[in-house]
């Protein structure tokens, strides 16, 4: 799978025309099938004495469903593992958050018909302790953006104001370190929503505002300008910042970080001009830049103080891996080094390396943005502090996303990850929980990254191992390494193993099942 597969596919619907009938026995105990209604493209489902048909891609980049996998009354996606409702269609866990199609089934003789097309319905939302005026955002990432679409799904029909320091409206932040920084992917594809949306749901976007307080006992948010605004419930969504480390020379330096849309294009505006760039540090977010750029053609060096990329997170197998994979593609790396100073357009390392580079981009991770929390006098401990509903200390006010530490029920310890599947399923679970749906927060936590074309899934948690299995055959581009201890699997990095990263993530729920 290949980010620029978020594009729509072309091709024309295949396979036997549903509306003509096929045999219930063809579909097997659990099986699927792909076909056509017409000139439609009809995904058929079997669960049990029933069958559904819906649209076969899913509605975040279009990942093929019938590779995906059934679990209960669910569908889910291979790739990024979205979750839909076979009966109704309705996307049920980010990071979809459009519904698929569905048409109406018959069963006759042994035979099962497509007809036609049925009307997308509503969610049925569980019965509410309590309906709030109105709900502030503080944040305009993946959490908060998912919270003020939950809610506006769900119908409520109060006030939802949505208070941002970045100058756009939400996007797809993983966009902005793989595609669209690599120059595969047009900016028309990064707003999570067009603009229009917000003010079609009645969702007021305040752009580039800075929030100065909290006030819990009154419920005012004091805005930087001086306004406040009252709130029957509040989600602080507010992420992190990129960590920026002081360097000797580096004010001289241009020296970018990437977070939002203009970090994003600030950068690829220098890079139209540059021949080399330094990455300083290999997380995620900086190797998916050192890839980005290097597929525009820059010389690109990473220097980091680890041996092997990513290990601490995905062990040793992996790391080599991954170095692998970028030296394939001309990537020069500096490990176990640290950068001492920029000097006239040199970079020079501890070990007393130098080379040559015109900018430089920091991937050397993030720290949660709790200020405002720690102000407010909400508990933390290395972030927010937040019970299995995700409220803070603080009555009615909620946190999501990168600042939230959670007492997850799979790993039985509290936990604070920075994912994008995380923040938006905890934005959603916010959202019921606002409306006094009483919903435990208990998502199995799910990251993708992408490298060139290979694109690597983790799911589950994993801190800390003390056994690592590897399946399969790495090299190849074709295994998975299960993340055990006291042996127990904690989490599961795969490699083109779509279907059993979606099995190993539903094994965890069973384990500790949803409620």
């Amino acid at each position: 799978m290949a980010e620029e597969d978020n594009k729509p596919p072309d091709n024309k619907p295949t396979g036997p025309d549903f509306t003509q009938g096929i045999a219930l026995a063809s579909l097997g105990d659990h099986g699927m099938l792909l076909g056509r209604a017409g000139s439609d493209a009809v995904l058929l489902v079997r669960h049990g004495p029933e069958v559904f048909a819906l649209s076969p891609r899913c509605t975040h980049y279009h990942g093929p469903l019938a590779e995906g996998l059934v679990v209960g009354t669910s569908l889910r996606c291979p790739w990024h593992h979205a979750c839909f409702d076979l009966r109704t269609g309705e996307a049920l866990a980010a990071p979809a958050f459009d519904p698929l199609d569905c048409w109406k089934v018959e069963q006759q003789d042994g035979m099962v018909f497509v007809r036609g097309k049925l009307s997308k319905p509503k969610p049925k939302p569980r019965q509410t302790q309590t309906t709030p005026g109105r709900v502030v955002i503080a944040g305009g990432g993946a959490a908060g953006f998912a919270a003020a679409e939950m809610l506006r799904r769900l119908d409520f029909s109060g006030e939802i104001i949505m208070v941002s320091e970045d100058a756009a409206a939400p996007v797809d932040r993983p966009n902005l370190s793989k595609d669209y920084l690599a120059g595969s992917a047009p900016e028309e594809w990064v707003p999570l929503r067009p603009d229009e949306f917000y003010a079609d749901k009645g969702i007021e976007l305040r752009l580039g505002m800075r929030i100065g307080s909290v006030n819990p006992r009154d419920r005012l948010v004091v805005l930087a300008d001086g306004s406040s605004v009252s709130y029957d419930r509040l989600l602080l969504a507010t992420g992190a910042e990129p960590v920026r480390l002081a360097l000797p020379g580096a004010s001289d330096w241009e020296v970018f970080t990437l977070r939002s849309l203009a970090d994003c294009r600030a950068i690829i505006a220098r890079a139209a001009t540059a021949r080399r760039v330094l990455v300083n540090g290999a997380s995620f977010i900086g190797l998916e830049v050192a890839a980005s750029l290097r597929t525009r053609g820059l010389e690109v060096h990473v220097v980091a103080p680890e041996a092997r990329p990513m290990e601490r997170i995905l062990g040793p197998q992996f790391g080599d891996l991954i170095r692998a994979l970028h030296e394939e593609k001309g990537v020069n790396f500096h490990l176990q080094n640290t950068v001492s100073a920029f000097d006239n357009g040199r970079v020079r390392l501890k070990d007393g390396t130098a080379f040559d580079a015109d900018f430089a981009v920091m991937g050397t991770g993030v720290r949660p943005r709790i200020e405002l929390a720690e102000a407010a006098g909400l508990a933390l401990d290395r972030g927010v502090t937040v019970n299995s509903h995700l409220e803070t200390s603080a009555p009615g006010i909620y946190a999501a996303g990168d600042i939230a530490r959670w007492p997850d029920v799979h790993s039985s310890q509290a936990i604070r990850v920075e994912h994008w599947v995380v923040a938006t399923r905890q934005g959603q679970t916010a959202a019921r929980n606002m409306l006094g749906q009483s919903e435990q927060f208990s998502a199995v936590p799910f990251f993708w990254s992408q490298h060139y074309d290979v694109s690597i899934n983790y799911v589950g948690h994993a801190d800390s191992w003390d056994e690592l299995v590897v399946e399969g055959d790495l090299k190849a581009k074709d295994g998975l390494v299960r993340l055990r201890r006291a042996g127990r699997t904690m989490a599961v990095a795969s490699l083109f193993r779509d279907l059993e990263s979606l099995q190993a993530e539903a094994v965890m729920e069973q384990v500790h099942p949803p409620r």
